[in-house]
C-alpha cells in the first residue's frame, strides 16, 4: 500500500513539474493610449500614469478616465479599453501552443479581438459582475450587461438560465431575471435600447459622447 501511495505521489509531482515547465508567463504591452490612463501593479499600492510602451502582467489593473482609451496587445489578443473602465488582468500565460488570457471587468466596457495564428489556440475569458464570456478566435464588445459580436460566435450566459450562442452581427443582453435574451430579440432594430441599458448601468456621460458601441457579459 505504501509503495502504491509513493508511486502516485511521485507521478503527481512529475506531472506538476512538466506542467510548470510548459507553462510560461506572458506580458502585454500598451500599444496606444489617449487621455488619462493609469496602471496599478501588484508591487505598488497606488495607481501610476501609464504611457505607450508600458508592459502589463498578470494582476495589473488598468483604469481609464473620461474620453480616455488604451489598446493593449497580449499575445494574439488585442484589448481596447474604453473610457471610464477598470479592468484587471487575472491570468496571462502560455502552455504549449495555447495562450490563456483571463480578465475581470469591474466597470466600463472593452472590445476584445482574439486572432491566434495558424497552429495555435487562444482562450480568452472576460468576467463581469453578472456573467462570464469565453471565446476562441473572435471579436466582441462587452460591458457588464450587453453583448455585441463582431466576428465569430460567443456563448452568452447570465447568472441564471441556459447559455446561448450569439453569432456575428448580433447582440444580446441580460434581462431583469438575470437571463440572457435570445439574440433574435436583440436584432439591429433593438440595439438602440441595448445601448441605453448599457449607458444606464455602466458609465456616466456628459451628453457629448457619441460612441455607439455597446458592451456585453457572457460565458463560453
Amino acid at each position: 500500500m505504501k509503495k502504491v501511495l509513493f508511486f502516485l505521489l511521485l507521478l503527481a509531482v512529475t506531472v506538476l513539474c512538466v506542467f510548470s515547465q510548459n507553462a510560461k508567463s506572458m506580458t502585454g504591452v500598451i500599444r496606444e493610449l489617449s487621455g488619462e490612463v493609469e496602471l496599478k501593479r501588484t508591487e505598488t499600492s497606488a495607481f501610476i500614469k501609464a504611457k505607450a510602451g508600458d508592459t502589463v502582467a498578470a494582476d495589473t489593473i488598468i483604469s481609464t478616465g473620461f474620453k480616455s482609451t488604451a489598446i493593449i496587445e497580449i499575445g494574439s489578443s488585442s484589448i481596447t479599453v474604453r473610457p471610464l473602465t477598470r479592468l484587471s488582468l487575472a491570468e496571462i500565460q502560455s502552455i504549449s501552443d495555447t495562450e490563456t488570457l483571463s480578465m475581470k471587468l469591474q466597470t466600463g466596457r472593452v472590445r476584445v479581438d482574439v486572432k491566434p495564428p495558424a497552429g495555435t489556440k487562444a482562450n480568452c475569458t472576460v468576467q463581469g459582475p453578472g456573467a462570464t464570456a469565453s471565446v476562441r478566435g473572435t471579436s466582441f464588445e462587452f460591458d457588464t450587461i450587453n453583448l455585441k459580436v463582431n466576428e465569430g460566435r460567443v456563448a452568452f450566459k447570465g447568472g441564471k438560465g441556459m447559455s446561448i450562442l450569439v453569432p456575428a452581427g448580433m447582440a444580446s443582453s441580460i434581462d431583469a431575471d438575470d437571463k440572457a435574451i435570445d439574440p433574435l430579440e436583440a436584432a439591429p432594430e433593438r440595439r438602440q435600447s441595448l445601448r441605453g441599458a448599457s449607458a444606464r448601468s455602466s458609465t456616466p456621460s456628459n451628453g457629448n459622447d457619441h460612441d455607439t458601441d455597446i458592451g456585453l457579459t457572457f460565458t463560453w
